[in-house]
């Protein structure tokens, strides 16, 4: 049995929902219409949905409810909740788990420590369809800690990572990188910097390699000063001893590698072996690295989401990486009408790089229609590297292996 996973800790919207529920059934319909029957074969896929943080909350209110009554209709998707996150946030789920028994799960397994724990079912799904031993587990952190609990997920995540034999690596990315300052003294959360240090040394404990790595763009424009102390090592006083402030190109070299690689709002889709027509695209040069897709949900200009998110893009595509970029949900104003800078500025529309990077070898742009449909808009007619695509397209993107890419999974991440 194959599992597919997405780990969910943002709000989950109505759009996104529907969006989500339309790609499944694609999915199922088209390429494992037997999984829709009452008993589906022991052989057919299995896709869960691990659910923390505010992604609970959909399963209270009355909209979003009714789209995950449509998704669990399908018997072989699955829910597993975070119960210390539904206790903090007094969310009951009695409802949905009386009609779906064997779907919704809302207890979690013990730890080592004989507590339950979300994050060991996260794991175990981590390992579920992986390679024997050695492995690891990555983290992709863009938020900043304190003001976000996915620094403190992430934590979570990396420590029961250890306890499943996986070597942790953080790679740190625009305000993620202060998840690494030095001296960080919290009176009322998590102390996250004593947190990456305590991984550290649990790793080298277990005899585990430990890897935490932050791109030094960000760093140093949020003031992370660094130096070569001449033994090929930057150093930064800014930061603990086991982070690394590094040029992004370091962070890439680990997405070249096999391991599943999560964050706050991420998703991991295993390929089948053989016998699946590829998708609509496919890699200008044979390669084993997992493909990476992007979602940009967010408008640009406001914060820095995006405009990261196109960097990342191009970053793992330039180093063979195949990376598809799909604009939605808020994500599509980046590609709608024409974005303008005053004539003296230095700075770039998202639009600019766009077509500044278009044709790039293994970088795919598209715009979801339904999304601009949504709001009224329409895609820049400028913007010719970006396809226009429905959901059936994005399901492909989702779901579908793409050619000249002999990789187990690819990963999705969502900005």
């Amino acid at each position: 049995m194959t599992t597919h996973f997405f780990l969910l800790s943002g709000s989950l919207s109505v759009e996104r929902l529907s969006w989500i529920e339309e790609c499944l059934k694609f999915f199922f319909v088209q390429l494992y219409p037997e999984s829709l029957m009452h008993r589906a074969p022991a052989e057919s896929p299995v896709v869960t949905f691990l659910l923390t943080g505010d992604a609970l909350y959909s399963l209270e209110d009355a909209e979003t409810v009714q789209i995950w009554s449509v998704i669990l209709s399908l018997t072989a998707v699955r829910i597993i909740c975070d119960r210390q996150e539904l206790d903090l946030r007094g969310i009951p789920v009695g409802r949905l788990k009386m009609k779906y028994p064997d779907q919704v799960i809302d207890t979690n397994s013990l730890a080592v420590d004989n507590h339950p724990s979300f994050w060991k079912d996260v794991l175990g799904l981590v390992r579920q369809n992986r390679p024997p031993l050695p492995d690891g587990i990555g983290w992709f952190q863009s938020e900043s800690p304190y003001m976000h609990l996915s620094a403190v997920y992430g934590l979570r995540c990396l420590n029961a990572g250890i306890e499943a034999r996986l070597s942790p690596e953080l790679y740190a990315y625009l305000d993620g990188v202060h998840m690494g300052h030095t001296a960080q003294s919290p009176a009322d959360s998590e102390n996250v910097g004593r947190g990456l240090e305590e991984i550290h040394e649990r790793a080298a404990k277990q005899n585990l390699s430990s890897l935490f790595l932050a791109c030094n763009r960000y760093a140093t424009a949020r003031g992370y000063s660094t130096w070569d102390d001449g033994k090929g090592s930057v150093v930064s006083t800014c930061a603990i001893k086991p982070f690394h402030i590094r040029d992004l190109n370091a962070i890439i070299d680990r997405f070249e590698r096999p391991h599943i690689i999560l964050s706050a709002n991420a998703g991991s889709v295993n390929f089948p072996k053989k016998g699946m027509a590829v998708s609509f695209d496919r890699a200008e040069k044979s390669s084993t690295a997992p493909p990476v897709t992007i979602l940009i949900t967010t408008s640009p200009y406001s914060t820095g989401m995006a405009f990261g998110a196109v960097s990342l893009a191009v970053a793992c595509a330039h180093q063979g990486v195949l990376t598809r970029v799909v604009f939605l949900e808020d994500g599509v104003y980046s590609v709608a009408g024409t974005h303008r800078t005053p004539a003296e500025t230095p700075l770039f529309t998202i639009q600019d790089i766009i077509n500044a990077v278009a044709g790039s070898e293994n970088l795919h742009f598209f715009v979801l229609v339904q999304s601009l449909q949504k709001r009224g808009l329409v895609k820049n007619k400028d913007l010719n590297a970006v396809l226009d695509i429905g959901f059936p397209g994005l399901g492909k993107i989702l779901f579908y292996p793409p050619g000249n890419v002999h990789a187990e999974h690819q990963r999705v991440l969502l900005f």
